[in-house]
């Protein structure tokens, strides 16, 4: 006969070390999250004033470069269907939705001279219906989607972008700062510089690996400041609310305990996470990263070092500008030492000079990049308690890819609790101060330069469908199960008895 419904829990009978699970509860203050990103999910590329974005041009003049030729044009159609959507939230019983604004639905040229009252008007409708459900909005200002008019006075090599990027921010403050808490300026910096301006794989598609990704780097890191500043001088009295900064990076481990491995692991994650989070903590780059640069600039005949360098006003303006860190982690990878790469063609791969693999025995994802490592998110919520001033931590984004979407998503609950007990053992164990985790992502969407290949969502979505209907997998079951337990289960998926 069937269990009694109090009994029903959600049993993965094949979960890997179950019995290592944390038997930690997470604390009353402890709120969970599902996200997503405006160009993945809305659709409506051209509709009601939107203007086009750096990922509508890339996607419509370079498709070979996604599979499938796929583009964002519809997508999940959540523009039409966040009412939809928060209904999904709430079936989940989520305390908040992180979502991102397309910066080319409010501000079409990119410029705040004129404001799109249509796009405006969208995101205080989802903003209005998520706070009707109970569920709090947490905005990422920037999640790759640059306006286009922007990118032809050069992008993110454009200094020009902080006082413009700046004056978004400012719109968007006033546009929704009575009901938005949380922001988040930029999201995964580093894919925007490194991927979009060093080696072509995203929008913008330039391919400048040993200046562009440092550029890059040096106007986002002013263009946050400076949108920090703003809210702190005009926003924070009167509206509470707190802002950061989303960087991502798996944790590195050394191959072996060897020095030189431990050392090399140690630069990699300087290059990775502290490239952009040591400007905000301590005002300047990481020192290994100023002395590396340098002297392989000027070995390769630069008068100055191709990372550029910040004025003592920048460095003071900088520090210190979040209330917390945003934090996406997915998989890790380990670091042996490398010889000194030749000097030839710059690059920031060459700056940084370490050799970075994977265990082929660790459990792949769909995407390329994703191994299952739980413990390796635990590591690196330490290092960074250790290494930047003990901040608070969100985790912003976290999640498992496969290529079939299906509804039987046993692989990814697995992988959820085993990240969620790492998470738990920090909090209590550690004192790291995690106050929130965001589940990667609400549905499926486009990934991407892999398009539609990758499915990261709890729900599933059929793009085959015009309507894109949205189902539950087993996933959403076991999320909103440890929400409302607020601890993990060895036993997660609905059984007879």
């Amino acid at each position: 006969m069937k269990a009694p419904a109090v009994l029903w829990f959600y049993c993965v009978l094949f979960l890997r070390n179950t019995n290592a699970l944390s038997n930690h509860t997470f604390p009353t203050w402890f709120k969970f999250g599902a996200a997503t990103a405006s160009y993945q999910v809305e659709g409506a590329w051209n509709e009601d004033g939107k203007g086009e974005n750096i990922w509508d041009r890339f996607t419509h003049r370079n498709s070979s470069r996604i599979k499938n030729h796929a583009n964002g044009d519809v997508a999940c159609d959540s523009y039409h269907k966040y009412k939809q959507d928060v209904q999904l939230l709430k079936q989940l019983g989520v305390d908040f939705y992180r979502f991102s604004i397309s910066w080319s639905r409010i501000l079409p040229t990119g410029y705040p001279d004129q404001v799109n009252k249509a796009g405006a008007q969208y995101y205080k409708n989802l903003i209005k219906e998520l706070k009707a459900n109970n569920i709090e909005p947490y905005v990422t200002i920037y999640h790759w989607d640059l306006p286009q008019p922007l990118q032809e006075i050069g992008g993110w090599l454009n200094d020009k972008l902080v006082d413009i990027f700046a004056e978004y921010a400012r719109t968007l403050f006033s546009l929704y700062g009575n009901d938005v808490k949380h922001w988040f300026t930029f999201n995964e910096p580093r894919q925007i510089c490194y991927e979009g301006y060093g080696i072509g794989e995203k929008a913008p598609g330039l391919k400048l690996p040993g200046t562009g990704p440092y550029k890059c780097a040096h106007v986002l890191i002013k263009s946050h400041a400076k949108a920090y500043h703003v809210y702190q001088e005009n926003f924070k009295e009167k509206q509470g609310g707190k802002l950061g900064m989303v960087v991502d990076t798996d944790w590195y481990e050394p191959a072996t305990s060897h020095p030189l491995d431990r050392e090399a692991a140690e630069r990699t994650l300087q290059f990775r996470w502290g490239w952009y989070v040591h400007p905000l903590v301590f005002g300047n780059y990481p020192k290994i990263m100023i002395e590396r640069v340098a002297r392989r600039s000027k070995l390769e005949g630069f008068e100055v070092s191709r990372l550029p360098t910040f004025t003592s006003e920048e460095i003071n303006y900088i520090k210190g500008t979040f209330d917390f860190l945003g934090f996406n982690q997915y998989s890790t990878s380990l670091v042996k030492h490398r010889p000194e790469p030749e000097i030839g063609i710059p690059s920031y791969d060459n700056d940084m000079g370490t050799f970075i693999y994977r265990d082929p025995t660790w459990e792949r994802g769909a995407s390329d990049w994703l191994y299952v490592v739980p413990w390796g998110i635990g590591k690196a919520l330490k290092w960074i308690k250790s290494n930047y001033g003990d901040p608070e931590i969100i985790v912003t984004e976290n999640g498992f890819s496969d290529h079939d979407g299906t509804l039987e998503d046993y692989k990814r609950i697995d992988y959820l609790q085993s990240y969620l007990s790492s998470i738990l053992d920090a909090i209590h164990e550690d004192g790291v101060k995690v106050t929130r985790y965001t589940a990667w992502s609400l549905m499926d969407n486009f990934e991407w330069y892999s398009g539609y290949t990758e499915k990261f969502g709890l729900f599933h979505v059929d793009f085959q469908s015009k309507h894109r209907t949205r189902k539950a997998k087993k996933s959403v079951d076991f999320y909103r199960n440890v929400i409302k337990s607020r601890k993990l289960n060895k036993c997660n998926s609905k059984t007879d008895s």
